[in-house]
């Protein structure tokens, strides 16, 4: 296995299944590992959406990755968070609001085989990158391209207009 800092920060003692084979665990530690581009960030609106579930109240979100605060959400309700690290106003925002942010140390001695948790994660397709993939240029393709300016010299001339030769 990679080292990493996360696991070598005592996490890896809990996680690695060596005490437990709780699926949780499991599911953790592969998630640590995980690389960033893996491990996307979720903002506090999307996990105040996901926890309105009646099912859900009292559970405690995890997050292996950042939590990022979101300006368009008007009232966070009391939520218990363990994620690998908060945005400063994510972090004051929750506190604020009455709830509680949690450390996976933290986490794995209140509940070492995840009963009454929630693993949430963020959009792995959210990257600016992602919009690139594909052929910009095809027909039906909403790939966007690399190009510096929107107009009729770049990448508007042959093949995307009839007056010039053909529309693709």
């Amino acid at each position: 296995t990679p080292s990493s800092s996360y696991v070598s920060s005592g996490i890896n003692a809990e996680y690695g299944g060596r005490r437990t084979n709780a699926k949780f665990n499991q599911v953790i530690l592969k998630r640590l590992f995980m690389s960033r581009q893996n491990r996307p960030p979720i903002s506090v609106a999307r996990i105040v959406r996901q926890m309105k579930t009646k099912q859900r109240e009292g559970k405690t979100v995890v997050v292996v990755g950042s939590v990022t605060d979101d300006k368009r959400i008007f009232d966070v309700p009391k939520l218990k968070i363990c994620a690998l690290r908060f945005s400063e106003a994510a972090r004051t925002r929750i506190i604020k609001n009455g709830g509680t942010i949690l450390t996976f140390e933290q986490l794995a001695v209140e509940s070492p085989l995840g009963q009454n948790t929630v693993i949430l994660q963020g959009r792995r397709t959210r990257r600016e990158a992602n919009r690139h993939f594909g052929a910009p240029g095809l027909p039906n393709s909403h790939a966007k391209p690399f190009v510096r300016e929107k107009n009729r010299n770049h990448e508007m001339a042959r093949g995307r207009r009839k007056s010039r030769a053909y529309k693709a």
